[in-house]
């Protein structure tokens, strides 16, 4: 149901009266009427020296000796794709969320944003009602999907699709304009595709799994068509026609690998030029329908656009109904009664990514909180679960970290000054956010009640789209978050010149305030090191210091860049992650750059920490020097496991190189590790100097 979000740049370490604060009002940690008692978390996902392999060689085998024992002891979980690191710290921040959402659903009396989050929550888990309701919810809209007849009926039913939050074929949002980073315009992106990328749709794949797929996805659309009432045999009818439908649209769509290349993701045009390129889909009805006044956006991947106009003109209105059958099923299931939500689960996750069970309900309907109110979620947690004390500390790293980049800026020695000014000044404009917004977005105007998960959903969907659809035109709000403070992760913008960490990520492995330097600089210092070096990666490199699309560089500096990081594709080429697929380095470069660079900024500043506080890294801790545990918690980081499945889908998909290989990449090519352990050439930890990778 949910319009796919906009792949812009994704720099990342892989929706009652809400009677909020006034927008502009300083964030505070937000309280309900009837707080949630602190939950019994789940255990944190802590570097143990227990944990080291002394039957493996940290030179030879540097991921298997530190993490190779507990992911022999961890397999992946029934109901997830992976467990690690990341997964075990997720599993905190969902703990603590159920309670908080519990306690507001118990809550009768609540406000605001604990209103909000008691009603989605408590309406998520009235199975009773959602089982008796059936497909009644969706019926209104699947009448109106077996009422269009004409192309400029399609047309119609996509703009009011969009204007409801949920829309189909294409995404389309708001987002700082690439060529001035100070105001926001409106981006159209291709979308639309049911299977994880073209390649799905075009090849068959290694021993012919994405044709087994193919036939797979086949037959869940017919089941799923037949859950709202078609016959067997025009339900395999209309199944066929979806994957046509879908094929022809991965033709005319950009593979992952193109879609990096921020070219790719920015065409702006005049609303007169994008009328003429799509004569049946006028842009500026579609604009009026969603309550925007522009002159022009970014119509980001014309030959997609092209090809959808074309469709709306060729393909039989028959077709076109099937296809947004499927998406309007697939895309309710989880607000739906079970047999569509156990049939989508069967195909997307079980089938596709070797998924075994479900998650159990209340992390589901914690799910649709956190994508529909997330924010809302995030003001209840940061008051209980983020203690003022990690900011401080957080904010004294992150300056180190700033200081430490600074300095390698200036001794580069392959950088023309020309070139290093404009870095030094991309470097002075960083923006860190740590925990939580300064000030919380505004939820006033969102009516949610008690009486039906369908419509709060749908009227967060609404409400979440029109908040979106009112800042195009206007100035970048640069207090704004794209993640919530529950969410386990950290990210640059390059548009907004920022690192954000939001407060789940602030816990071991990464960060612990009791823990000693170097395991929190081999955490969330190398994680920090890791978001400041998007800025100077392969695509963060093309935004100015102000966040605009602008070539800061000089010929000669940029062929000499792209030298070097033309190494660590291919390291990253040679690296073998299942059934002889290899990992796609072009694919992961950006990722694969930021973890290089951030883990030697973090290395130079743990040095410095070591110094001041006269110290030499020789120092045991548990047995251990200090130097080895920085990179034994930089490797812990990294510690997961993947179904073969998930980790299939992901050689294709994800920007990121499978975690046993971001574990050991970056440290092979630092003469800080070898030091650090003893390694000598010819180890396999030890890059051959015509092959060690040295970029910032």
């Amino acid at each position: 149901m949910n319009a796919p979000k906009l792949l812009l740049l994704p720099l990342s370490i892989t929706l009652v009266l809400a009677a909020c604060q006034k927008p502009g009002e300083p964030a505070k940690p937000a309280a309900s009427a009837a707080p949630a008692a602190t939950a019994a978390l789940p255990p944190l996902a802590a570097f143990k020296t227990s944990d080291l392999d002394p039957g493996k060689n940290a030179c030879s085998d540097f991921a298997g000796y530190v993490n190779g024992k507990w992911l022999a002891a961890n397999p992946v979980p029934a109901d997830k794709t992976s467990w690690g690191s990341f997964e075990m710290l997720d599993e905190r921040s969902v703990a603590a969320s159920r309670a908080i959402a519990e306690a507001a659903a118990a809550d009768a009396k609540a406000t605001g944003v604990a209103k909000l989050v008691g009603d989605l929550y408590a309406t998520g888990m009235d199975t009773a009602k959602i089982e008796a309701a059936g497909a009644a919810p969706i019926q209104p809209m699947l009448a109106r999907i077996d009422a269009l007849k004409t192309p400029a009926d399609i047309a119609a039913y996509l703009r009011d699709e969009f204007a409801a939050g949920r829309g189909e074929v294409f995404a389309f949002g708001a987002e700082a304009d690439f060529k001035d980073s100070s105001r926001k315009i409106g981006y159209a992106f291709q979308s639309g595709l049911s299977l994880p990328e073209r390649a799905y749709y075009l090849e068959d794949g290694p021993d012919g799994k994405y044709k087994a797929i193919r036939e797979a996805f086949v037959k869940h659309v017919s089941r799923q068509l037949q859950n709202v009432g078609i016959a067997p045999a025009e339900a395999d009818k209309q199944a066929a026609d979806v994957l046509a439908f879908e094929t022809r649209l991965a033709r005319a769509s950009l593979s992952p690998v193109e879609l990096r290349d921020p070219n790719n993701q920015y065409h702006y045009v005049t609303m007169a030029e994008a009328d003429k390129l799509t004569p049946h889909f006028p842009w500026s009805a579609f604009f009026q329908a969603n309550g925007v006044q522009a002159d022009g956006f970014s119509l980001s991947q014309p030959k997609f656009f092209a090809e959808f106009d074309k469709m709306l003109a060729e393909v039989p209105a028959a077709q076109w109904q099937a296809y947004l059958r499927l998406h309007l099923i697939d895309g309710m299931a989880p607000y739906l009664a079970d047999k569509f939500n156990d049939e989508r689960f069967d195909f997307y996750a079980r089938t596709l990514r070797g998924q075994q069970e479900q998650k159990p309900r209340w992390k589901r309907v914690l799910d649709t909180v956190e994508n529909t109110a997330g924010e809302a979620l995030g003001q209840l947690y940061v008051k209980q679960y983020f203690p003022p004390q990690s900011k401080a500390q957080m904010q004294v790293l992150v300056d180190n970290l700033r200081q430490a980049l600074k300095a390698r800026l200036e001794a580069l020695d392959w950088m023309s000054p020309e070139t290093k000014a404009k870095a030094m000044e991309k470097w002075a404009g960083f923006t860190p956010k740590i925990g939580y917004p300064d000030k919380w977005r505004s939820w006033e105007g969102l009516t949610t009640g008690r009486e039906s998960y369908v419509q709060n959903v749908l009227a967060a969907a609404k409400f979440n789209h029109a908040y979106d659809m009112a800042k195009i035109g206007k100035p970048v709000d640069r207090s704004e978050w794209g993640m919530s403070p529950q969410t386990v992760n950290a990210y640059y913008n390059p548009l907004m010149n920022e690192i954000v960490f939001p407060a789940a990520i602030l816990q071991p492995p990464f960060f612990d305030p009791k823990a000693d330097p170097a395991l929190n600089y081999g955490g969330i210092g190398a994680v920090i090191g890791h978001e400041m070096l998007h800025g100077y990666d392969d695509q963060g490199s093309q935004f100015d210091a102000r966040g605009n699309f602008n070539n800061w560089w000089t010929k000669a500096d940029r062929e000499g860049f792209q030298q070097r990081t033309a190494r660590l594709v291919q390291q990253f080429n040679d690296y073998v992650a299942i059934d002889g697929l290899h990992v796609n380095g072009e694919l992961t470069l950006g990722e694969n750059i930021a973890d290089l660079g951030g883990l030697n900024v973090a290395w130079d500043a743990y040095q410095k920490a070591l110094k001041d506080a006269g110290k030499s890294g020789q120092d045991k801790v548990d047995g251990h020097p200090e130097d080895q545990r920085f990179f034994f918690n930089w490797a812990t980081v990294w510690r997961r496991n993947f179904t073969p499945d998930e980790l299939k889908v992901r050689l294709r998909t994800d920007p990121h190189a499978p975690a046993n290989f971001r574990a050991i990449g970056a440290p092979s090519n630092m003469p800080a590790f070898a030091q650090a352990f003893g390694c000598k050439p010819g180890d396999a930890m030890v890059r051959p100097a015509d092959k060690r990778v040295v970029i910032w």
